[in-house]
């Protein structure tokens, strides 16, 4: 059994609880206190400081960001995520330090996403540059011990956020599932995708390190340039050959016309439940079913099944 999250020591250095000051004694043109910045120095060190401090004047970071660095209790969802983690049962030294980080990391994010496009013309080292966010991998080291999960398997998936859903009502545990990813989950932090999809990146790596069993892998469409292929299940190679119990379980995964959604089984029925050992006898599976019974006026499936004709033709391959 693991330990529940109220068990767990904060992190090593971490500062002391604390909670939200009212606005109106926030220092005058939101610099930051200097308790913020203790428990930020305790916990992963002066560079860090060092940084925040130059996000009160860097013009390269978006104007938005650049405030929220500088002041995260000013951010309108600070309440919202104090509260969810104390839910959570996260200690308040790891809920200050980890917000901090958060929000650190989405004003960096700006500058390393235009090096990104500018520097590298291959989608995987735009990816790489992108999640080399320091302030997203030191989240990392004070959250990671909460990115644990509460069934016995992991699980990794493509093709909507309720394909997450899904796998969680099967008995996995999908990274929003987990303490910190559930938190995060239900926040906006900022409505630029592009400035926290690699927070989820990170996370997502450091995740996927964590596997010990079986990793139930869902798929709805299959993009190789997906985070999940590209990504995810190389990490769990890397994890497979240090480990022999991890191992993976793929699931093709289509939504049938009442909207539930079911396993496509090797004689292209549906079913309650199809796994299969290998990516390519998964994904071929999915496929046939795609090409050979989808119904065109099922609305649920309509774009799995467009997605799997534009890679088809743009393979050379007929539908």
């Amino acid at each position: 059994m693991r330990r529940t999250v109220a068990d767990r020591a904060p992190a090593p250095g971490a500062a002391s609880p604390r909670r939200a000051q009212p606005a109106a004694e926030r220092p005058a043109g939101g610099r930051a206190r200097p308790a913020e910045l203790a428990s930020l120095q305790r916990a992963v060190g002066n560079a860090a400081v060092t940084r925040r401090l130059q996000r009160q004047s860097d013009p390269a970071v978006r104007q938005e960001a650049r405030r929220d660095a500088a002041d995260p209790t000013g951010h309108g969802e600070w309440d919202a995520f104090r509260q969810a983690m104390a839910r959570a049962g996260f200690p308040d030294a790891v809920t200050d330090v980890a917000w901090q980080l958060v929000l650190g990391g989405i004003a960096e994010q700006g500058r390393l996403n235009d090096e990104a496009m500018a520097t590298f013309t291959a989608r995987q080292d735009q990816r790489d540059h992108r999640a080399s966010n320091s302030w997203y991998q030191e989240l990392v080291k004070v959250v990671g011990d909460y990115l644990e999960i509460d069934t016995p398997t992991l699980a990794l998936w493509s093709g909507g956020r309720e394909v997450s859903d899904y796998a969680r009502g099967k008995g996995h545990t999908p990274l929003e599932a987990t303490p910190f990813g559930g938190v995060v989950d239900k926040l906006v932090l900022t409505p630029d995708w592009l400035l926290k999809t690699p927070m989820w990146n990170v996370l997502s790596k450091a995740f996927v390190s964590r596997a010990r069993g079986p990793v139930h892998i869902f798929l709805r469409a299959y993009d190789p340039d997906s985070v999940l292929i590209a990504q995810e299940v190389p990490q769990l190679r890397v994890v497979m050959a240090l480990d022999p119990a991890v191992r993976l379980v793929w699931h093709p995964v289509y939504a049938a016309p009442d909207g539930k959604l079911m396993e496509v089984t090797d004689r292209l029925g549906l079913a309650a439940d199809a796994s299969y050992p290998t990516r390519d006898r998964c994904v071929q599976v999915l496929y046939d079913y795609l090409r050979l019974v989808h119904d065109p006026a099922n609305p649920h499936s309509r774009r799995a099944h467009a997605e799997m004709g534009t890679r088809l033709a743009a393979n050379g391959n007929p539908q």
